[in-house]
């Protein structure tokens, strides 16, 4: 086959350009990026050679060789692990296979001086080589295949393919060093870097000797301790080492915010080394929520896709988990159904809610960082996990109208005021929509605190969980809000009482709206909740909440909007206005415009828009005439 050229995708091409800009502040990670490709190479072919001994025939030791070549100004990476063939080299090192990178990378241009660390989140390591190189060539060989194949690129929008030869399986990566990164091309620069960021490697990784004045060369000097990092002692294992698994194992460059390392014996015996990021990675909300959580047996490589080791809701956590009692040839789907990895899948949930618990209760500003990245995944488990859900309950954070912090479930329960029975709750889809509410008047008015829920899963576990510590959870936009039993300190408040003590009977401006809206409304009454807006539209007991019924129909679910409930102010002046009108003359033009403008408001001060635009501004232009 002749020679190929090809573009790179989009997205790689806009990397790239932020890369040849001195993407990192320590451009030495290119070294650790590579090698850990290298070392997950070998991971999938010792894993595949589990079913196809064949693959490793005569070569069974996985190894990671580096050699210099001063003359050239090359850096040269090798190892026998997978290797490629000429589509997975199209697929693997043409473009970002990762979904949502494009948005990312689009993001990191708007401002290039930022922290562009954040690019490690979605696993372009390779690509770090053109911080150092003005090329790159890549000559692989896939196991259990005859062909090799040479990719050249210069970084710059094309790359190439060719057929080529190589003896062995494998990927053998030249970097062409550019002339302010002549650095790497030194022995002592080199085997700092490895021991600093690639230690922990579990095979191999050899520096190839440079030849002495008889033109012999010097034996390989191994530069790690090869040795896989969560078989040691927790104590042997410095902060930075554990970092660095960290920034290997996740392909990331932000800082782990948690790291859990455990040995567990028992029926099942395995061994645990999970970090919790600092930062959100980019596929969090990927529709497939995949686990990035490493198996292995016997410190073996098996899947990164093992469905039945963590919960979806858990998706956040990297790291590994080696068992010694799970068999090395079993399937994924095994795997699904084996009782001992159900036992391993309980230990771990436990101990990582655990270890959740004890940072909320012990640096509740940081657990807050931790929720403001991670909460709305963890909510998940509400809906999913039954066995779990109290105690993913008492991790729940939640904004309410007591202050710009979090709060717990157990926090607001020791703020409610005496006669207040339920926990009160609004939810939305914007923070500051929400927090503006009309429905929220009567409750500030009130003292009474309610939670601001702006999640879409926080109607999904609504519909789950109606109580906590025996106080039920009430929607504020469904149902009558009766305040009543509450009792208020309040100067503001009790005149609030007294002035809705003396507000008009609106019996009548009640029937010439009814009248008027007919099917448009479920029914019309005095509402207890308003103190400053003139209306507002609930929810009747037992009906969808407000936000509910409007994220179904977003999503196709419904088509119809349900009719609410409206809710006069009595002690509003446009209410007493339109109740005076009403008990003088039911058949009044201006109150049938009013009524329709009521509803109308109503709807927009949710969010929504009037069911007919059109007609409600030929009202508005009407009322608006008389009154001038």
């Amino acid at each position: 086959m002749s020679k190929e050229t090809f573009s790179f995708q989009t997205e790689v091409s806009r990397l790239l350009d932020i890369v040849a800009g001195s993407l990192y502040s320590n451009r030495e990670i290119f070294l650790r990026e590579l090698i850990s490709n290298a070392s997950d190479a070998c991971d999938k072919l010792r894993h595949n050679a589990l079913t196809s001994p064949s693959l490793i025939e005569g070569d069974a030791d996985f190894k990671i060789e580096l050699a210099i070549d001063n003359k050239a100004k090359t850096l040269t990476i090798s190892d026998n692990g997978i290797g490629m063939n000429h589509d997975d080299l199209l697929a693997t090192l043409g473009t970002i296979a990762s979904s949502g990178t494009g948005a990312f990378i689009e993001a990191l241009g708007k401002d290039d001086k930022k922290d562009m660390s954040l690019i490690g989140q979605f696993g372009v390591g390779f690509y770090s080589a053109f911080m150092v190189s003005d090329k790159v060539e890549v000559t692989t060989r896939k196991a259990g295949e005859e062909e090799a194949w040479l990719w050249i690129s210069d970084g710059k929008g094309e790359f190439t393919i060719e057929e080529a030869k190589r003896d062995e399986r494998g990927t053998t990566v030249v970097l062409h060093m550019k002339k302010d990164a002549q650095e790497f091309v030194d022995n002592s620069r080199v085997t700092h870097i490895v021991k600093t960021y690639s230690d922990h490697i579990s095979f191999p990784v050899t520096l190839a000797g440079a030849a002495g004045e008889d033109g012999e060369e010097a034996a390989p000097e191994t530069l790690n301790e090869a040795s896989a990092i969560w078989t040691r002692a927790a104590k042997d294992i410095t902060a930075e080492q554990y970092k660095e698994f960290y920034h290997h194992s996740a392909h990331a460059f932000d800082e782990p915010w948690v790291t859990i390392h455990n040995h567990i014996e028992g029926v099942v015996n395995y061994t645990n080394l999970l970090f919790i990021p600092s930062m959100r990675p980019f596929d969090l909300f990927d529709p497939e929520r995949k686990s990035h959580v490493k198996l292995y047996v016997n410190r073996v490589f098996i899947t990164e896709q093992a469905d039945g080791l963590l919960p979806p809701y858990l998706r956040f956590l990297r790291g590994v988990v080696d068992s010694e009692d799970l068999s090395l040839n079993i399937s994924r789907e095994m795997l699904q159904n084996d009782p001992k990895l159900a036992k391993i899948r309980s230990g771990l949930v436990k101990k990582v809610l655990g270890e959740l618990k004890k940072k909320a209760n012990k640096d509740a500003e940081s657990y807050a960082e931790f929720w403001g990245n991670f909460g709305i995944v963890l909510k998940e488990g509400l809906v999913d996990d039954f066995a779990m859900r109290d105690k993913l309950l008492e991790l729940t954070r939640f904004k309410s109208t007591d202050g710009e912090g979090l709060t717990s479930l157990a926090n607001y329960v020791e703020r409610m005021k005496d006669g207040q029975e339920a926990i009160y709750y609004l939810t939305g889809e914007d923070e500051n929509q929400v927090s503006m509410s009309p429905h929220l008047e009567g409750f500030k008015a009130k003292g009474v605190e309610v939670l601001l829920l702006t999640d879409p899963v926080d109607e999904f576990w609504l519909q789950h969980i109606t109580d906590f510590d025996g106080k039920q959870l009430k929607s504020i936009t469904r149902g009558a809000a009766d305040l009543d039993n509450v009792k208020s300190d309040d100067a503001d408040a009790k005149k609030d009482d007294d002035k809705a003590e003396d507000a008009p009977v609106l019996d009548n401006l009640i029937a010439a709206i009814k009248l008027e809206l007919g099917e448009a409304v479920k029914d019309v009454r005095p509402s207890k909740r308003l103190t400053e807006s003139p209306v507002c539209l609930v929810a009747d007991d037992g009906d969808l909440d407000v936000n509910m019924e409007r994220l179904l129909r977003r999503t196709g679910q419904m088509t119809m909007g349900l009719p609410r409930v409206m809710e006069l102010n009595p002690t509003h002046t446009i209410v007493k206005k339109l109740s005076e009108r009403a008990g003088a003359n039911g058949d009044d033009e201006l109150l049938k415009d009013a009524a329709h403008l009521l509803l109308d408001q109503a709807r927009i001060s949710e969010g929504e828009t009037p069911a007919d635009p059109a007609a409600f501004a030929k009202r508005l232009a009407s009322v608006m005439e008389r009154a001038l």
